[in-house]
């Protein structure tokens, strides 16, 4: 896979926005394994941006690390600084999973009834309405009817 091209700019601000990370993939003795590729292609997923520490002091090496990181996990080198990898890639869209059966959920609700004479404190109670349920104006808990469906638009 090709890794991401980015403008010197888009470079700039993941610079700026990893500045503040702390590595979450640590490269051992052992070098690129497997193991190794799939921890950082995880952390790619969860988080888009990431540091990675090489526990290595051949600065070849671990360029040769990094150009190989980004090009087999399809991500952008951002910068190669001491023994610190910063790659990048877009994070993946979440699908939304929707349920037309499920209902709201219950919530509480605070309802004042005011008292008839002016200078009595309202009486406030805690009522917990349900999702096919609805407060009134009045204080009271009603049913909700489904919505009436129109004969003339029905028909063809």
């Amino acid at each position: 896979m090709p890794q991401i091209q980015l403008t010197p700019a888009q470079r700039k601000v993941h610079r700026a926005d990893a500045h503040h990370l702390d590595p979450v993939v640590l490269i051992g003795g052992d070098g690129l394994t497997a193991a190794v590729q799939k921890e950082v292609d995880a952390a790619l997923k969860a988080h888009g941006l990431i540091k990675v520490r090489v526990f290595n002091d051949d600065r070849a090496a671990r360029e040769q690390m990094f150009a190989t990181l980004a090009d087999a996990l399809d991500a952008a080198p951002i910068q190669h600084i001491g023994k610190l990898l910063v790659l990048w890639r877009p994070l993946p869209e979440k699908e939304k999973v929707f349920d037309e059966d499920r209902m709201r959920a219950p919530r509480d609700v605070k309802v004042l009834k005011y008292s008839k004479k002016g200078g009595q404190r309202p009486e406030v109670k805690t009522v917990r309405v349900l999702g096919n349920e609805r407060l009134t104006a009045g204080g009271n808990i009603k049913r909700i009817q489904p919505k009436q469906k129109s004969l003339k638009k029905s028909q063809p």
